[in-house]
């Protein structure tokens, strides 16, 4: 996945290279920045540190929200409702799942902005994340079925509790 290989950005993006070619910087400029590079040794931290703070913070910020999505899609699934308040816990942790794929979309926009990387390696998992998102809201829709269910019960059972006071008034 590109999360685990720096969101697809190239080694030479990082490197020093490219921080020789800025735009519009003068020869004896470029010729001073590299004197500085060698002469203090930061050419190894700029191509391995730049810009490796903000993979590691984005790649932090994706693993926390897959770390929440299966934590809810886990306690969605462990809930089995026979009532309506377990239904809506339910719905609540299915509801906070979808939210999490849609974090995880908006934190790939994110990242496309701000990183230079190619676009088009993302939309495999855009896609991914999208046909997550269907199958969790037809998850969703398909518990209706079960809210249906508790609801009748609970009519049942007041329809049943309703007559038996009946009877007991009666006697």
């Amino acid at each position: 996945m590109l999360l685990l290989r720096d969101f697809g950005i190239k080694d030479k993006v990082r490197s020093v290279k490219s921080l020789y070619g800025v735009p519009g910087m003068e020869p004896e400029d470029e010729q001073k920045f590299r004197e500085i590079v060698e002469k203090y040794e930061m050419k190894a931290t700029i191509i391995e540190e730049y810009p490796a703070w903000l993979i590691d913070k984005m790649r932090n910020n994706i693993m926390n929200i897959l770390h929440n999505m299966i934590m809810n899609i886990t306690q969605a699934n462990t809930i089995y409702p026979v009532c309506e308040s377990e239904f809506y816990d339910r719905r609540n942790f299915q509801n906070h799942a979808i939210g999490n794929c849609e974090q995880l979309l908006q934190e790939m926009q994110y990242i496309i902005s701000i990183i230079p990387v190619d676009a088009q390696k993302y939309i495999r998992y855009v896609e991914m994340i999208e046909k997550e998102i269907a199958l969790l809201k037809g998850w969703r829709k398909s518990d209706n079925k079960i809210l249906k269910k508790i609801r009748e019960n609970e009519a049942a059972k007041a329809q049943k509790e309703g007559a038996s006071q009946k009877a007991e008034k009666q006697v």
